[in-house]
């Protein structure tokens, strides 16, 4: 048993500094993904086609909870005027337009952060390829993103943004 911990401590201790060899002559550098997004050509375009997009889902909510305030409005009003058998028939009924505005709620914000995912994939493959192309040209083996908050500290001789940009042809 001995054998095998000396064995396996061995294996670790080698592998650890076989890691930290490797990473000792890794080039480093960090670029801020967020800033590059935002310069983004057709950023814009993206953001106002998704701006318009939530205004027709918020308009559709709007229109289906005023209807459902007409309708509860008009059962408050003639609720003493409606046999039992017309009563049920439009709780029922408001029951479901209650139900159908709390799904349609569900399904928007879903759907709007789908929409957005759809919109922005296009933009993020981009900005990740030219991140990835001058990383290459730069021979730099590890880049980190400066817009996640995963890094304390980083020397600003190897922020590469400005490189990615030129790649990308954005403007200062």
């Amino acid at each position: 048993m001995k054998k095998h911990f000396k064995f396996l401590t061995f294996i670790i201790f080698i592998s650890f500094f076989a890691s930290f060899h490797v990473l000792a002559q890794g080039k480093f550098a960090h670029v801020n993904t967020d800033e590059l997004l935002k310069k983004m050509p057709g950023r814009s375009e993206a953001e106002i086609e998704l701006r318009e997009y939530t205004q027709y889902l918020e308009q559709q909510f709007a229109s289906m909870q005023n209807e459902f305030q007409q309708k509860y409005q008009e059962f408050l009003e003639n609720e003493s005027e409606y046999s039992q058998l017309i009563r049920q028939s439009k709780e029922r009924e408001l029951t479901n337009l209650q139900h159908r505005i709390v799904e349609f709620q569900e399904t928007a914000q879903q759907d709007l952060m789908e929409k957005e995912e759809q919109l922005l994939r296009p933009l993020i493959n981009n900005a990740r390829k030219a991140i990835e192309a001058v990383a290459k040209e730069h021979n730099y083996t590890y880049v980190f993103d400066m817009s996640g908050g995963s890094l304390v500290y980083a020397d600003p001789g190897d922020d590469i943004t400005h490189l990615v940009k030129q790649e990308l042809g954005i403007e200062e």
